[in-house]
């Protein structure tokens, strides 16, 4: 039998009758919860150098155990000499164990491993109980090899949380772990 991940358990025994008791829920059931959480990465390079495409769908697969999904343009953007269908990113959704699981490598590993790191913002909520975070390089994962890297590229993660405001989704990302700065 697989062990369920410790955060998933400490969001069941102790986040859960914390957050009843915070903001007075008639049913355990209306305390909000980790949904998912998205890794994004748009990569405009990728039009000219489809290599950079393959190395950064690799290395997603390296951080987040699960095979990254290719995103492509939507429309033709002439501008950007952009075709509609060209391969420009790639994005991984986890969920349930490997969320619960990613969550606490980045929270207790991959954060204190930045530089001069004093926190995440508080602000970056979108108004519905989502947070997004964005990273400048990719080397602050521990399972990623720095000799290895071609190309330094930035990527997004969200969370997203059942929070109904912003102020329910602070409360549970910071009882989870989240470094959020003052």
């Amino acid at each position: 039998m697989k062990k369920e991940p410790t955060l998933r358990k400490k969001h069941r025994e102790e986040i859960i009758p914390l957050m009843i008791k915070e903001f007075s829920y008639d049913n355990i059931m209306e305390a909000p919860k980790l949904v998912k959480i998205v890794l994004n990465a748009g990569l405009g390079e990728a039009i000219q150098n489809h290599k950079i495409l393959e190395t950064t769908v690799k290395e997603f697969a390296i951080i987040t155990g699960q095979k990254p999904v290719i995103t492509r343009a939507r429309k033709s953007i002439a501008g950007f000499k952009i075709r509609r269908g060209m391969p420009i990113g790639c994005s991984v959704t986890l969920r349930g164990d490997r969320m619960y699981e990613f969550l606490e490598r980045l929270v207790c590993v991959t954060l204190p491993r930045v530089r001069d790191f004093r926190g995440v913002s508080p602000r970056a909520f979108d108004g519905h109980g989502n947070y997004t975070l964005g990273l400048t390089e990719q080397l602050i994962f521990p399972e990623i090899e720095y000799d290895k890297v071609e190309r330094i590229n930035g990527l997004s993660i969200t969370i997203v949380t059942t929070a109904k405001t912003d102020e329910e989704a602070l409360f549970l990302l910071k009882n989870l772990g989240m470094p959020f700065r003052n």
